[in-house]
């Protein structure tokens, strides 16, 4: 039986040509061709028998059959029918990527791009786009079929860790406070803030509302932090209360003492890196590490138990839920709203992510309390020392509610730091967060003051603090304190000089190296009238600090730039220094620098002064983020363009700036830039077109002529580079030393399409001389093939250009011979007839000699007819000594090849030779036969 279906058509003329087109949609008949090629793929994967690719291939056949159904049903909405496009297409790219298919090209509404009717680069460009698209699919594909978690931290750059507290279980007695981080033991230290829980001594939280929802997330995790040896959960468990839990109340106690109580840790290596299960439903116990004695410094006890020693915890601990989540934090808020939600706690990384957004701003300042040394002085035993932390201004009054000793609490105006029991020598490792205005950082101070706490509250309330410090927190010459320890000055002496800023501000707050040294042991008195107030010299105080702001920078070259109003007289060194600044200093603070040099160039418009240190330091700035260490700023750098940029006059400069290196280059003048300008080229583009976009929208399109002639211009001396002989100047030169072969050889491949026979004949006919007209096809040859024997697209566009070749050929009555590879995988050598049966036995055998090509030998049938009989002599191979013809061509050429200095040469002698051997080895006959 025989069904015929008829459906409707139209003819579509091209030229002389006529093409029978179905009305019906497009993606219709895309899906039928594609089960038809599928269908034939799938039962040969039965034979073979590969049941999972075979049932992989079933199921998605059966969703596009069932695709296709609603597609020709006509009752979709026309957003759900965009949905359903988007939904298909995605899956016969991917099916089409899995079964080893070409790749097809389309454009942004999902439809196939004819490559007769688009340009190469936007082919390439859309090629790039797909493929980027159907790698992320199969990544998504993939996790989908692992196991929960694991392996999917691979789709993400932005990773989070989810923690809820589900109970904590221990008899404290007391009111406690639960800090939790993240511990790296390789660097013995946190990575992240603090989770603070107030816990109360009835054994609930302290917020009753919190019951039941301590959940916090840990963001800005990013690759690194993934690849680290081991990461801990860490949590420090401080009581509030009494000096000694021992004690009773027979007398009156000082209470409010920040005492250390013990430690929790669980080893998260294997859930951070996605190799077990991370499930918010699982709950994991870790036990509570009691301190031996009360004057066990929490941090040492970390150390000792990241080793992982057993103990006798007796059911104390907490119980928490742990959970891997991807993608920054609203993506995260998108996909978990159930997890996290606003009650959730974010906690940040003790320092920047890998991906700074534009309009992330973020003005943190980390302090740690390190350690100290305290003498006892006149008290028969050490001394019980709490550090009580204030942010100041310039007057000495303290700043309200800037200190936050942990996510989740409420900010303090007052840090106190845990006391430990009569040690000389303290170290504390307690973290905090200073949040100051931007606009108070520099008038700020941060004051500390050491007292020694008594177990009986008289004795406690007429102790008086007897040390103080102090450390700016900006520099002389405007930067912030630098990231890392100082080790800072304790001044000693009357209590009213020690809290008068005006009495201690102007004095040095921080020991040098050789200050340390001369301190330690001996007397040291400051000088210059401050009557009442001497240092501390057997004592000594160490912090840490860290500075994580978009605003406030350490580098005193890119300050001078980004507050360059200031000092315009130091503008053009201050844009100079630019390129001597750390990369990750300047990417930390890419808008700002990005405004102050268009903020520069718009405020000079009328002068071209700085036009040419403003264009290198973009340069600079783009050339960072091609680099691989930077290449996800990429999106960050797009996003700036698109929304944040508002120079409306760069266009203007931007193009004078580029023409001008063009043309110096032209002309053979040294032009070191002009390779990194080529770089930069697509990002420098896409400024001028934002900022003629904004000035065209602001002037209703005025100066257009304007523009469109500086654009001409610029070609005109792109088209002059090119006709350039100077060998400092060759363009295809630097093409193949940039590394950026792919995108320059779109480019190429659309110019050419354009050229006809009287553009390559204007073209050649530029060449002065011969010898410079070879050079150049030499210089070209030798491009086309780095690029055809290096790696430089994805195999399947390489294929995509190869089968536009075959069709040509073709087009043109030729066939390509040769069907298996030459060269590793790649079929770089061709055989092409116009008569099928003129070329035999195709062969592909081993390589020849050094070369990384393999041998292709093939027999080729010469028929033809003389109108009389031929009157020629002829060798006769098949009776000639071919052994001895082998060693008269291997004694000749041994030795002698080695010595040959040019390719013409060597091939003479080859030639020469073999003609010799022939004449010597080989009998010649006379031909009678009409047939040759």
């Amino acid at each position: 039986v025989t069904l015929i279906h008829l459906k409707s058509a139209h003819v579509e003329q091209r030229g002389a040509e006529e093409n029978i087109v179905p009305v019906e949609m497009p993606m219709v008949q895309e899906i039928t061709t594609t089960l038809r090629e599928w269908a034939t793929i799938w039962k040969q994967l039965y034979v073979m028998g590969q049941k999972e690719r075979y049932g992989q291939v079933r199921r998605m056949m059966c969703e596009l059959v069932e695709r296709r159904s609603q597609l020709l049903s006509g009752t979709l909405p026309k957003d759900e029918l965009l949905e359903l496009k988007k939904e298909v297409t995605s899956k016969i790219d991917y099916g089409n990527k899995i079964l080893e298919l070409d790749l097809v090209v389309r454009d942004e509404n999902g439809n196939i791009l004819d490559p007769d009717r688009t340009s190469v680069i936007s082919l390439f460009h859309a090629h790039k786009q797909a493929t980027s698209m159907i790698s992320e699919r199969i990544q998504e594909e993939m996790v989908k079929a692992l196991p929960t978690g694991c392996s999917a931290h691979l789709a993400s750059p932005s990773h989070n860790l989810y923690l809820c507290v589900r109970n904590f279980v221990c008899n404290i007695g007391e009111e406690a406070q639960l800090f939790t981080a993240l511990y790296d033991p390789g660097q013995q230290k946190m990575i992240s803030e603090n989770y603070l829980i107030r816990w109360a001594s009835t054994g609930v939280p302290q917020d009753i509302e919190l019951l039941n929802n301590l959940k916090a997330i840990f963001t800005d995790l990013g690759s690194k932090d993934l690849k680290r040896e081991r990461l801990f959960l860490v949590c420090q468990i401080v009581r509030v209360g009494r000096m000694d839990l021992k004690e009773t109340y027979t007398r009156k106690l000082s209470t409010g003492l920040r005492r250390p109580f013990g430690i929790s840790v669980m080893d998260i290596t294997d859930i951070i890196k996605g190799k077990c299960e991370s499930d918010e439903d699982k709950q994991y116990f870790i036990p509570v590490h009691l301190v031996a004695a009360e004057n066990d410094f929490l941090h040492s006890m970390i150390k000792k138990a990241v080793e992982g020693k057993e103990i006798n915890h007796k059911g104390q601990g907490f119980w928490v839920s742990l959970k891997m989540l991807w993608g920054d934090l609203s993506q995260v808020r998108k996909d978990h709203p159930h997890l996290v939600d606003r009650s959730t706690v974010v906690v940040r990384k003790l320092g920047f992510p890998e991906i700074i957004m534009p309009g992330d701003i973020r003005n943190d300042i980390y302090l740690t309390l390190v350690q100290g040394e305290f003498d006892k002085g006149n008290k028969k035993t050490q001394k019980n020392v709490e550090v009580t932390v204030c942010v100041c201004d310039e007057t000495g009054n303290m700043m309200q509610n800037v200190i936050f000793p942990g996510a989740g609490d409420k900010p303090s105006s007052e840090y106190h730091s845990v006391v430990y029991y009569q040690q000389r020598q303290q170290r504390w490792m307690e973290t905090m967060k200073i949040a100051v205005p931007i606009e108070d950082v520099h008038r700020t101070h941060l004051r500390f003051t050491f007292r020694h706490r008594s177990s009986s509250d008289s004795k406690d309330k007429s102790e008086k603090f007897f040390s103080m410090a102090f450390v700016k927190l900006m520099r002389p010459d405007g930067t912030t304190l630098h990231d890392g320890e100082h080790d800072l000055i304790l001044y000693k002496g009357d209590i009213r000089k020690l809290e008068d800023a005006s009495s201690y501000l102007n004095l040095p707050f921080m020991r040098s190296l050789s200050e340390t040294k001369t301190l330690s042991g001996s007397s040291f008195r400051v000088s210059g009238g401050m009557a009442g107030m001497g240092i501390s010299s057997r004592d000594s105080f160490q912090i840490s600090t860290l500075v994580c702001s978009t605003k406030l920078t350490q580098n005193v070259d890119l300050l001078g730039l980004l507050k360059w109003r200031s000092k315009p007289n130091l503008l053009a060194g201050n844009l100079q220094k630019l390129m001597n600044v750390d990369g990750g200093e300047v990417i930390k603070f890419l808008q700002d620098t990005l405004d102050a040099l268009f903020s520069i160039m718009m405020e000079n418009s009328a002068t071209d002064v700085y036009d040419t240190l403003i264009f290198d330091a973009l340069v600079f700035i783009v050339g960072l983020i091609a680099d691989r260490k930077f290449h996800h700023f990429n999106a960050v750098l797009e996003a700036y363009i698109q929304q944040h940029f508002s120079a409306t006059l760069a266009y203007k400069k931007l193009i004078s700036v580029l023409t001008q290196y063009v043309d110096s280059a032209s002309r053979g003048e040294p032009c070191e830039s002009l390779l990194r300008t080529f770089k930069a080229l697509e990002y420098i583009f896409k400024f001028i077109v934002r900022s003629r976009h904004l000035f065209s929208q602001l002037y209703e399109g005025k100066e257009k002529t304007e523009f469109q002639a500086s654009l001409q211009q610029f070609f005109l001396s792109v088209n002059q580079l090119m006709k350039s002989t100077l060998e400092n100047t060759t363009l295809l030169s630097q093409v193949r030393r940039a590394g950026e072969s792919c995108h320059y050889v779109a480019c190429m491949a659309a110019i050419l399409n354009q050229m006809d026979e009287a553009h390559y004949s204007s073209y050649i006919q530029a060449f002065s001389a011969r010898t410079d007209l070879v050079d150049f096809l030499m210089e070209t040859f030798i491009l086309f093939k780095d690029l055809i024997g290096k790696t430089v697209y994805p195999s399947d566009w390489m294929v995509m250009n190869m089968i536009k070749f075959l069709d040509t050929l073709n087009d043109c009555f030729m066939e390509q011979l040769v069907r298996e590879p030459t060269r590793g995988e790649a079929t770089l050598d061709l055989i092409l007839s116009g008569v099928q049966e003129l070329v035999q036995e195709v062969t592909i055998t081993g390589l020849l000699g050094n070369s990384d090509h393999n041998i292709t030998t093939f027999n080729i049938l010469v028929v033809g007819r003389t109108s009389q009989r031929p009157n020629t002599v002829a060798l006769n191979f098949r009776k000639g000594n071919c052994a001895k013809m082998r060693g008269l061509v291997k004694q000749k050429l041994k030795g002698t090849v080695t010595k040959v200095k040019s390719l013409q040469a060597a091939w003479a002698l080859f030639k020469d030779t073999i003609i010799e051997a022939q004449l010597q080895c080989m009998p010649q006959i006379k031909k009678h036969s009409k047939r040759i």
